[in-house]
C-alpha cells in the first residue's frame, strides 16, 4: 500500500484537531459574567454527562475492540466485524467519545470557540468514519445490514440507507 493509504493522513489531521482544541482560548470569556454564574448547575451538569457518556463510550469501544484496536481507521488483516457491546448502540464509539467530551467542555465554559472546533471536529470525524467505513464493507460484507441499523455516532442516528 502507498503512503497514506491506511488513513496515517487522518489520524494526523485528528491529531492536529486535538492539539487545536486545547489550545483554544474560550471565546467569549464569560468568567465573572453573571450569566456564567447564573449557569452554574448546567454547566457542570453538561459536563458530568459528556465526560461520562465519553467515558463509557471510549473504554467500552476499547475493550470491545481489543485486538482488532489501531490508531489507523483501516481494518487490521485479522480483523472481525465487531457489532456488540457498545458497537450495538454505535458505529464509532471512540469517535463519538471524542465528540461528547468535546462538547461537555464547550457547554460547561460557554465557549463558541470551542463549539466550532467540536463542530469541525464533526465533519472531521464524519469523513473519517464513511472512509472507514468502505474499507470495512469490503472487508466483512455484512457490514451494510450492520450500519442499516446502527447509528453512526449517537444511538438511532446516522443508519446508512440500503
Amino acid at each position: 500500500m502507498n503512503a497514506g493509504a491506511r488513513g496515517e493522513f487522518l489520524v494526523a489531521i485528528q491529531m492536529v484537531l486535538v492539539v487545536l482544541y486545547i489550545l483554544t482560548p474560550n471565546w467569549p470569556d464569560l468568567q465573572g459574567n453573571e450569566l456564567f454564574g447564573q449557569l452554574t448547575l448546567l454547566r457542570w451538569g453538561a459536563l458530568f454527562v459528556g465526560m461520562v457518556i465519553a467515558a463509557a463510550l471510549g473504554v467500552g469501544g476499547s475493550l470491545t475492540l481489543r485486538e482488532y484496536i489501531t490508531p489507523l481507521p483501516y481494518p487490521v488483516d485479522h480483523s472481525k466485524l465487531v457489532d456488540t457491546g457498545v458497537y450495538g448502540l454505535v458505529r464509532h464509539p471512540l469517535y463519538s467519545s471524542q465528540l461528547f467530551a468535546a462538547a461537555g467542555w464547550a457547554v460547561f465554559s460557554l465557549s463558541l470557540s470551542h463549539l466550532f472546533v467540536t463542530i469541525v471536529a464533526a465533519l472531521f470525524f464524519n469523513y473519517k468514519a464513511s472512509k472507514e467505513e468502505v474499507w470495512l464493507t469490503e472487508r466483512h460484507p455484512e457490514y451494510r445490514e450492520y450500519a442499516a441499523r446502527v447509528g453512526k455516532f449517537f444511538p438511532g442516528i446516522g443508519r446508512a440507507k440500503d
